[in-house]
């Protein structure tokens, strides 16, 4: 017999009004849904409940005395009462307790104008102070470079301590001692690093922690509030950009429980300090004979226009992954409209065969919000909490409720969750450990594996190992693959993919590749690739890859987004190669926020383009979604932003139909483009099932540590003075 969906609710009565009330369900949680506020501090959705502020203690019939209202289930019949008055005069001692310690820092705090205990004082405060004795006092803890600290605000609500146990999975801050010599540290004197550390900034209901970099920088009545959306990752983590007079302040979420929930990255939250580094590029200069000189800018866009075109026959395109999908969309059409097929902005990558394969757009084959629904899940070299912060935060949350993950990893990761198998694998056994776990899975589903597969597990002697991992995978109904970042780098990627996908098919999993960069799915769908259009059609002649375009040198370069050489194409021995091609190379055009001294050696014009927050744009994440933002901040100096440099380069080159108005016009084109392929879909390649090559030679991938993906990243002072910034660069 089918349960009635009314036996999951119950009758309860809040302040008179009859309403319903979900079974298990705290008062709290009734009085929200129905409009009635009752004031809390420790209460956060998010976070486990601790009930130690007292502050939303209510009323209830027959209690003999006020209940808190986060920690009281909701019974049938109960009577609830948020504004009797033996509720409010126990909502208003409390508040005395808490202000009795308090101290009064309000025109001083960081937190003064959005300070919850500031809001509710204001309602159930007292005008005059009873308590005439001296206020306790706590020494400031040093807690790293992110994060400040003035804890004799504290009032020790433990959310921060909270959000360490249940959504970080690491415990940096706790409580010592007792009564009123409680406090709120790290037991020993250490710094919190944890990759989401910054949200106990956004949680602390007081002044006791609040953002380093922005302290006594500006008030929040004074700033604006503008979207963004994260530039360093494929999540597409939403952000609110607090403007003062033309410049970002802060960084803070914008809650999308689609994506990111209420939390994001540290690097998403401390990167905008790289906006207004001192290496920022604030004029056109131009190169001649062997001297930079600053010029204005119709004498840097016809210099590079007349480069881009005297070299259209060998020109090299390389685009930063962080940058939107309208200036992706308008260098593609500049490039193929000179003539040229050699684009790219997979940088670090280094094997680009079976590109015939490569989907319209890499993507993770499931919403954000799925993960959590996952059964078993089989990442496949990958540093998550690295790669991808918000993501390792849902597998958190999926391993927790009983997703079955797993790791083939060359280095064993702390990752902070259950993990029903790992195993480690050195980047050179890498394809050979998951050709095992292939193997494994056919074995256990009785398949035979196509003839490529069956030929090179010949060589692979599948252990217990292999079969964890298989078995685990097979677990359940909904079940992903993952490849990261450190199987893209790979110098076997294609048998990789090629692995992954036969065992995706087998397993009935889906696979998802987390590509780098911020905006890798919108690049994909621009034609920022050498043998895709706009889109996502094959090209008419496919192009050089990155690679090739170091190991053919072209005539001309034009670089796009702020790439740096030495630190964004892969190995040291990529980097050596793309620095002596672009060394030889006749013209260097790079359109950049930043200049080094090794651009300024390598480079003939630099063009200044805004960051991320200063151009409108839209930004493409792992799962599809497609998030468009206008620019929050004024353009540092006179940097322009992408999408108008392009445009004017492509008028000046002559281009047909570059006419475009706004970042909006460039985005309908490309939609329209990507309509008409999802209309008239691609013909599946053949030649799936091709010769797998095992790695004969030993073989090393580079993992770039969390705060050197992008130039943004790598100039935020905060972010590189942390215990995660000061790590170097590791190959694995």
């Amino acid at each position: 017999m089918a349960a009635n969906p009314q036996d999951d609710f119950v009758n309860v009565v809040i302040d008179g009004v009859a309403v319903k009330a979900k079974k298990g369900a705290m008062i709290i949680h009734a009085t929200d849904q129905n409009g009635r506020y009752v004031p809390r501090f420790c209460y956060h959705d998010k976070l486990p409940i601790a009930a130690n502020c007292r502050m939303c203690l209510v009323e209830v019939e027959k209690a003999p005395k006020p209940l808190p209202a986060c920690a009281t289930p909701v019974a049938e019949g109960m009577k609830i009462f948020t504004r009797s008055p033996n509720a409010l005069a126990a909502q208003k001692a409390t508040m005395e307790f808490l202000l009795i310690n308090h101290p009064l820092d309000c025109p001083i705090c960081d937190q003064g104008g959005e300070c919850e205990l500031q809001d509710l004082a204001m309602g159930f405060g007292r005008d005059v102070a009873r308590y005439t004795e001296s206020k306790r006092i706590v020494k400031d803890k040093n807690i790293g470079p992110l994060i400040s600290t003035d804890m004799t605000r504290c009032i020790h609500c433990t959310r921060c301590v909270r959000f360490g146990q249940d959504i970080a999975g690491i415990q940096e801050l706790g409580t010592i001692g007792r009564g009123e010599h409680t406090e709120i540290g790290t037991f020993v004197e250490r710094s919190v690093d944890h990759e989401l550390s910054g949200n106990i900034i956004d949680l602390c209901p007081v002044g006791a922690l609040n953002s380093k970099p922005f302290r006594f920088h500006a008030r929040a009545w004074e700033m604006t509030q503008q979207p963004l959306v994260s530039p360093h990752d494929g999540t597409g983590t939403n952000l609110y950009a607090h403007v003062l007079r033309g410049k970002v302040m802060r960084v803070v979420p914008r809650p999308n429980e689609a994506i990111n929930e209420t939390w994001i990255a540290d690097r998403d939250r401390f990167s905008y300090e790289g906006i207004y580094s001192p290496d920022r590029l604030a004029a056109p200069m131009l190169r001649e004979n062997g001297a930079w000189k600053t010029v204005d800018w119709d004498v840097a866009l016809n210099a590079a226009a007349e480069a881009l075109k005297a070299s259209a026959d060998s020109l090299g395109v390389l685009a930063s992954p962080s940058a939107t999908t309208e200036e992706l969309y308008l260098l593609a059409r500049l490039a193929r409209g000179l003539g040229g097929t050699d684009i790219d902005h997979r940088l670090r990558m280094s094997d680009f065969r079976d590109a015939a394969l490569d989907p319209v757009a890499p993507g993770l084959g499931l919403p954000v919000a799925d993960i959590e629904l996952l059964s078993a899940l089989l990442v496949v070299g990958c540093n998550l909490r690295s790669e991808a912060p918000l993501l390792a935060h849902r597998v958190r949350k999926a391993a927790r409720c009983g997703t079955k993950v797993s790791f083939l990893n060359p280095f064993d990761y702390d990752y902070l969750f259950p993990v029903t198998t790992r195993v480690v694998s050195p980047s050179t056994t890498l394809p050979a450990d998951l050709l095992g776990v292939l193997v494994a899975a056919a074995e256990a589903a009785g398949t035979v594996l196509p003839a490529p597969f069956a030929r090179a597990a010949a060589a692979v002697v599948v252990g217990p190992a292999h079969r964890d991992l298989a078995n685990a995978l097979a677990s359940g109904e909904r079940r992903a693959i993952w490849l990261g970042a450190l199987a893209l780098r790979h110098p076997a990627w294609a048998d990789l993919r090629a692995v992954a996908t036969e065992l995706a098919r087998i397993t009935g999993a889906v696979l998802g590749v987390l590509a780098e960069g911020g905006n890798a799915a919108g690049a994909w769908l621009a034609g920022a690739v050498p043998h895709r259009e706009s889109g996502g059609r094959p090209a008419v002649r496919a192009g050089r890859d990155v690679q090739a375009m170091f190991v053919q040198p072209r005539r001309a370069y034009l670089l796009f987004g702020g790439i740096e050489p030495a630190a964004d194409f892969g190995d040291a021995a990529a980097v050596e190669r793309a620095r002596a091609a672009l060394g030889q190379a006749e013209r260097v055009v790079a359109i950049t926020p930043y200049v080094t001294d090794e651009l300024r050696a390598l480079a003939h014009v630099l063009l200044p383009m805004g960051s991320f927050a200063e151009t409108s744009g839209t930004y493409v994440s792992l799962d599809g979604t497609w998030q468009s933002v206008p620019g929050a901040a004024q353009p540092v100096g006179e940097s322009r932003p992408g999408w108008k440099i392009l445009r004017v380069l492509g008028n000046l080159t002559g281009q047909i139909d570059f006419e475009y108005q706004s970042s909006e016009d460039v985005l309908a084109e490309l939609r329209a483009r990507c309509a008409a392929t999802a209309a008239q879909p691609l013909e599946p390649a053949s030649g799936s099932a091709r010769h797998i090559e095992l790695p004969r030679t030993e073989v090393a991938v580079p993992d770039v540590p969390i705060y050197c993906v992008d130039a943004l990243v790598r100039r935020a002072p905060a972010l590189q003075a942390t215990r995660a910034g000061l790590e170097p660069e590791k190959t694995l």
